[in-house]
Parts: structure tokens; C-alpha cells; sequence
């Protein structure tokens, strides 16, 4: 059963449990069993749990810089901020669950920033800006910026995901405005205003860097 055992293997299954029960529920010796191997079998290949997680985290990370939409190159820089806004929106739709780590883990050191969060990505990001007319310093608040719009809506977005449906029954009595409004409330315009965010912050590191 363990034939075929390899760390590319192992980081998917773990990826897979994550996505579907939540990385509280990962255990070396449940992946172990999953796979068809006993718990030491692994630690051939991963040292331990939380090494697991941070490659899983890297995997997802870097995976993103070979989508297709990223390799075939931006005409400006505004255009390669869409395109990595909306290739790591399909990483969170894809995978909220496992996207809470990318968020939440600690990065390898204090200036990376989820969710770009690796060295090769910070190299990609800020090459392609200055290739494409930014300043050096520009590049650098467009990643920073950047990053924590991508990591606020992201998460936002992943939590909804795991949340409850809104309630049927909602007292009008105690909350007579949420009651009213719980239409609009429940609504979801999420992809809308990633887009219109996504515009405005665009918008604002133009006239920054003019």
C-alpha cells in the first residue's frame, strides 16, 4: 500500500483532509492511514505535523505562480495586479479551509506577507511592477498594500464560506433594524466588491506613484 509514497503525495492528501474537515483534525497518524502506511512512514518525507502544514501552505503558495493567467506575462502593472488578485481568489474559493493557514501561519520571516508570502513570489511581484515603470519604492508599497487588501477580503470570504446560513428567525422585537435589513444582509456581493476594491486600490497606487 505504501508503494508510490512520495511528498508530493503526502502534501495532497493533507491538502484534501484540510479542505474538507479543517486543519485542527490532521493527525500524522490518520493521514498514515489514509494513505494505506503506518505514521512512521511519513516522517520519511516530513519531519513532523507542523512542518506538513507550513509545506502545505508553500505548495498551495507557489503552486499559484505557474497558473497560466501569471506565466503568460501583464501588459502594465495594473493589469498583473488583477490577474495574481483574481488567480489567489481561486485559490481561496478552491481551498477556504486550507486558506486559513496561508493567512494565519507565521511567514519564513517578518516581510513576507500573506498571501504572497514566499521569497519567489516577492521576487515576482516586484520585478514585474519595476519591468513595467514602477519605482522601486512604489513596488514595494504596491506589495504591501496589495497583500493586506488580498488578505483582508480573502478571508472574509473564507469565513463566509464556513458560515452558518443566516438565521430564519430573527426577533424584530430585539433587533428590529437587522430584522428589516437581513435581505440585504444575507446578499452576496462578494466577487463585486473584490472587483471594485481591487479598482480602487489599483486607483490609488496610480496617483501614489505618479
Amino acid at each position: 500500500m505504501s508503494r508510490g509514497l512520495n511528498r508530493t503525495r503526502i502534501l495532497e492528501a493533507a491538502t484534501a483532509h484540510i479542505d474538507a474537515h479543517g486543519p485542527e483534525s490532521l493527525t500524522m497518524r490518520g493521514l498514515g492511514s489514509q494513505l494505506g502506511v503506518e505514521a512512521m512512514a511519513l516522517y520519511r518525507h516530513v519531519p513532523g505535523k507542523d512542518h506538513l502544514l507550513a509545506a502545505v501552505v508553500d505548495r498551495l503558495v507557489d503552486d499559484v505562480l505557474d497558473d497560466p493567467r501569471i506565466t503568460a506575462g501583464s501588459d502594465s502593472w495594473e493589469e498583473y495586479l488583477h490577474t495574481v488578485g483574481t488567480a489567489m481568489r481561486d485559490l481561496e474559493a478552491a481551498h477556504p479551509r486550507t486558506f486559513s493557514l496561508v493567512a494565519t501561519r507565521p511567514p519564513e520571516v517578518s516581510w513576507l506577507r500573506p498571501p504572497l508570502r514566499s521569497i519567489r513570489w516577492v521576487e515576482h511581484f516586484l520585478s514585474t511592477l519595476v519591468a513595467h515603470g514602477c519605482s522601486p519604492r512604489h513596488a514595494v508599497r504596491a506589495y504591501r498594500e496589495f497583500t493586506s487588501f488580498l488578505l483582508g477580503h480573502l478571508l472574509l470570504d473564507a469565513a463566509s464560506r464556513e458560515g452558518e446560513t443566516f438565521p430564519e428567525e430573527i426577533a424584530p422585537a430585539d433587533h428590529p433594524t437587522v430584522a428589516e435589513l437581513q435581505d440585504l444582509l444575507h446578499a452576496d456581493h462578494a466577487a463585486r466588491e473584490f472587483d471594485e476594491g481591487l479598482d480602487a486600490l489599483i486607483e490609488h497606487l496610480r496617483v501614489a506613484g505618479a
